[in-house]
């Protein structure tokens, strides 16, 4: 039983967690754009823990990421690697509260990511590159000759490393999906059982390696999409 179960047979959970993330993502977001707005609020911190102070540590931390893994066109591409971070991030830890589901326990939410991440590192490659995108896909080039005014690459091996590498690209959609399910549908699976064995006591250590563990799959899931990034704006050779 759980706070999904009275609406589960109309909306699916996962969409029901999915959303509960999403409203609790706006409601750090307006908290924070009201203190920020405050008398001095924008340039003076909070005395002591607050929710802005932990947004504007986690954001400050990864625009410093994204400014070294993706170079200096990160800003252009920090509010989606930002938003996925916050959503994987609060998603997780909603799971590891008693009676709520957090989205990121399901596989159609770690593959919807997953193919998010695929499709804008992908669609920013070829913004940049165009058809020379392609390059990256078609291995070495052996020797080159210019012809007709233009440098012609002999790319011998591209038929084979066109059939490897295509499906190696594709293929980051699976790990990253599957290593973001796996994690969180077994960390949030042990707090479960222990909470069932024994209420009390134990199940608060594994919370706290949840906590952990959140925290860690959300910052892998974001940097890699940021390297990923970053890798797709590199010239192809």
């Amino acid at each position: 039983m759980n706070i999904y179960t009275p609406l589960e047979s109309a909306v699916p959970w996962v969409i029901q967690a999915g959303i509960l993330a999403g409203l609790v993502m706006m409601a750090g977001g307006l908290l924070v754009r009201r203190r920020a707005s405050a008398a001095g609020g924008g340039v003076l911190p909070d005395e002591g823990v607050s929710v802005r102070n932990v947004l504007e540590v986690l954001v400050e931390m990864l625009a410093n990421l994204a400014h070294d893994r993706i170079g200096d066109d990160w800003r252009k591409y920090f509010p989606i690697v930002g938003t996925m971070f916050l959503f994987i991030l609060v998603s997780n830890l909603l799971g590891l509260l008693p009676g709520i589901e957090g989205a990121t326990s399901d596989a159609n939410t770690t593959w919807a990511w997953g193919i998010i991440s695929w499709l804008v590192y992908t669609w920013v490659g070829i913004a940049k590159h165009k058809h020379n995108y392609l390059v990256k896909f078609l291995g070495p080039s052996f020797f080159e000759r210019t012809m007709f005014g233009r440098t012609i690459h002999f790319r011998l091996l591209a038929p084979i490393m066109m059939a490897i590498e295509l499906p190696l690209d594709v293929a980051r959609i699976l790990t990253l999906a599957v290593r973001l399910l796996a994690n969180m549908f077994a960390d949030h699976t042990v707090i479960a059982v222990w909470i069932g064995l024994v209420p009390i006591g134990v199940p608060a250590i594994f919370m706290g390696l949840g906590l952990i563990v959140s925290f860690l799959q959300a910052f892998i899931f974001s940097l890699l999409t940021m390297i990923y990034i970053g890798l797709a704006l590199e010239d192809p050779h």
